[in-house]
């Protein structure tokens, strides 16, 4: 698909209103039902059994495929197992060929979608019917998933009932009850008259041989039972050790896919079983593997092998939300399916798909596998980018900001350059093909001295401790208002603040984007710079960078092999602090107290992704707001992305422009006349939205909020 396609693939999802208000829908739904789900469950001692199973037994696919084999055959099952999906689709038509089937029934299988089964079947004459009503309306409609566990959940029942009519029988109506009755009726003939029913497996116990099917229809149990033969196609990451492993799965499996405590029917099939009529029945498991060995064998990829197939990670996906599955995706959908995308088909085959995550970690905190979905979505494009290089663009830019000295010379020029565009402290309208910059949000004015300037001119008073501050492009830059405020609570609790003027971009928008050299090159200089001065602590006002001084810096080393600059790293990363966590630390000591009888009125707080998922800190700014006198009003969704996600609302405005608008109506919902955030980049979107939005709304760091209300 072009670059073209892709963003007009883009275009007709979000301005699709029944696909963005059904996901949407959905979303808000599952999250409440999701926590119902887990009341009384400890969420994180099940995701690590979980995850305890599930790497484990990719950590020896080999023995337990064996001993699955073994198990399965003296039950009375023939196992085929195979590599190569070519030979899967063969195995199956020989099988139909020998056996004369004409007709097929199937649940829903991901693995059957992963190989294009339906095709070939048809393609050899054969009658197939998906037999899960949202497979089986998709096949009606000549479509493709567009969820995991609920495909065609992008339709109406207005379309499903057009569906029906054009293909099966004229005249039906958009009442749900009838359509699901219609469905009944059309598809029991079909379990009857099949002569082969394929279905997938959600587990396969190696002890006993066993495979595990979960659904709520129902339907699994009728394929694999009424025909006479019945072939189960299963990856091999689908594979457990023992039986009692199963439960953790089942714990999780349903309230994670659906919000459910179990689903409706739980089948485990051992062996073969005589058919209705006394003859004895046909099982055939095919463990497929299409790289899935492969994956196990590179440590970054091998955690994705956990993933149980419950979508968590789609439904409360920002990006997903609004463009659905068949933009964010191929077979398998959102964050997940772009990693399995890579690898089960090939690694350009999800170059576009993987610019769609926007980083906010949501997915990460709810993974019933504990995958790190952003993270390796990070790594896909590093090796994007090492495999088909660097656009001119992107090299460009990243030569500008790897150089010091040439960056910060043309932030200053820009000062003086934009005035035509500026309003007070706002640029907002940009001409020509940087329109789509200031569209749906104003952005801020460069400042006529940056931080690094102004810091300089304030007299501290002398004090024995020191922390370097890292300010980060914005503040430097735009906001350095933020880093003056920093100055002056620290100053009150008795603490000299350093501004290493050798300090650079912290290699975030390189590493995003791939270009693990660039943010590599980033990191060395700013070590380098920050460990200069003596200081206990490196505190930054921004969590993106704080999170590059405590984690990326490391974790880029790691991926490109770099050994000699991981103790610098590993130093810094033990200095480095955000904002809020410093501060509330020194309240709790003494060293900093608020003024008595301060009431600042209502506010609501937005969490920004990286400071609550990464660096867990979300009661810490909560509390100190408090303490100033501010009342707090949560707003609906307060840790879910505004949007930002540093040049993702450059490259992607059009996705960006909604979340964010989700987030100023969420804002305004709350009554209150001030949102208060930790971020900069959060207050450049949210800030620049209010004032293009014209709402009445004041956006500001804490930093800045904070700044007059200490003794």
């Amino acid at each position: 698909m072009s670059t073209t396609e892709f963003k007009e693939s883009i275009a007709t999802a979000l301005n699709n209103g029944n696909l963005t208000g059904a996901l949407g829908r959905f979303s808000e739904a599952y999250r409440i039902s999701r926590a119902k789900a887990y009341e009384g469950i400890d969420f994180e001692v099940v995701r690590d059994q979980i995850e305890e199973i599930k790497c484990s037994a990719s950590s020896r696919f080999e023995e337990l495929a064996e001993q699955f084999k073994k198990n399965a055959e003296a039950r009375g099952a023939k196992v085929f197992r195979t590599s190569d999906p070519a030979q899967v689709k063969q195995y199956i038509l020989d099988l139909a060929r020998s056996k004369g089937v004409k007709r097929v029934v199937k649940s829903k299988s991901m693995a059957s979608e992963e190989i294009h089964l339906n095709k070939a079947l048809e393609g050899a004459g054969m009658e197939v019917d998906e037999t899960d009503l949202g497979e089986w309306i998709i096949q009606l409609a000549h479509q493709t998933p567009s969820h995991m566990v609920m495909p065609a959940i992008h339709m109406t029942k207005e379309e499903v009932a057009t569906v029906f009519s054009q293909e099966v029988e004229e005249g039906q109506m958009p009442d749900i009850p009838k359509l699901v009755k219609f469905a009944r009726a059309k598809l029991r003939p079909k379990f009857l008259g099949a002569d082969m029913g394929i279905s997938g497996a959600n587990i396969a116990v190696a002890e006993t041989g066993s495979l595990v099917i979960v659904t709520n229809e129902g339907n699994a149990r009728l394929v694999s039972t009424l025909p006479k033969i019945h072939v189960a196609i299963v990856g091999i990451e689908k594979l457990v050790a023992m039986v009692k492993e199963i439960l953790p799965i089942l714990t999780a499996l349903p309230r994670s896919a659906t919000g459910q405590l179990l689903t409706s029917y739980v089948s485990i099939i051992s062996g073969a079983v005589p058919n209705v009529d006394g003859s004895p029945k046909e099982l055939h498991i095919i463990l497929m593997d299409n790289h899935r060995s492969d994956m196990a064998k590179d440590p970054m990829f091998k955690p994705a092998l956990q993933c149980i197939r419950c979508a968590t990670c789609l439904n409360v996906c920002p990006v997903f939300r609004l463009v659905g599955g068949h933009v964010f995706g191929k077979t398998y959908t959102g964050g997940i399916g772009t990693i399995l995308t890579a690898w089960f088909d090939e690694l350009k085959k999800a170059d576009d798909i993987q610019g769609l995550c926007i980083q906010c970690g949501a997915c990460v905190a709810v993974c019933p596998g504990k995958i790190d979905i952003p993270g390796l979505i990070l790594e896909l494009r590093r090796r994007l980018v090492v495999e088909k290089g660097q656009s001119m663009t992107m090299k460009a830019i990243f030569g500008v900001v790897n150089n010091r000295r040439l960056f910060h010379s043309m932030l200053r020029m820009a000062s003086v350059t934009q005035k035509p565009f500026t309003s007070g402290r706002f640029i907002r309208h940009l001409p020509l093909f940087l329109s789509d910059m200031t569209e749906f949000r104003s952005l801020p004015a460069v400042a006529a001295a940056p931080l690094r300037d102004t810091i300089k001119k304030i007299v501290q008073p002398p004090a024995k401790e020191k922390v370097a501050f890292y300010a980060g492009c914005l503040i430097d830059f735009c906001y350095p208002e933020m880093g003056e405020s920093l100055v002056k609570i620290l100053n009150k609790a008795g603490i000299e603040v350093i501004f290493p003027d050798d300090q650079t971009c912290c290699g975030a928008p390189a590493r995003y984007n791939g270009a693990y050299e660039t943010a590599a090159g980033n990191a060395r200089d700013n070590i380098k710079a920050l460990l200069e001065a003596d200081v206990k602590y490196v505190v930054s006002a921004c969590p993106t960078c704080t999170v590059a001084l405590k984690h990326d810096f490391i974790e880029t080393f790691k991926s490109l092999g770099v050994t000699d600059a991981m103790a610098g790293a590993e130093q810094l990363a033990a200095k480095a602090i955000d904002f809020s966590t410093l501060v509330k630390k020194l309240v709790d000591e003494g060293r900093l107290t608020f003024k008595e009888g301060e009431d600042l009125g209502k506010v609501t707080y937005h969490d920004s992704c990286h400071l609550k998922r990464t660096l867990k800190a979300s009661e810490e700014p909560r509390e100190l707001l408090k303490q100033a006198g501010h009342e707090i009003t949560e707003m609906f969704e307060c840790d879910i992305c505004c949007g930002m996600a540093g040049s993702y609302s450059i490259k992607l405005p059009e996705i960006s422009a909604p979340i964010l608008e989700r987030k100023l109506k969420n804002i305004k919902e709350t009554g209150a006349s001030k949102v208060i955030m930790d971020c900069p980049g959060c207050v450049m979107q949210i800030r620049g939205g209010l004032d293009k939005d014209g709402a009445p709304i004041h956006a500001e760091h804490t930093v800045e909020s904070l700044a007059n209300r200490f003794k």
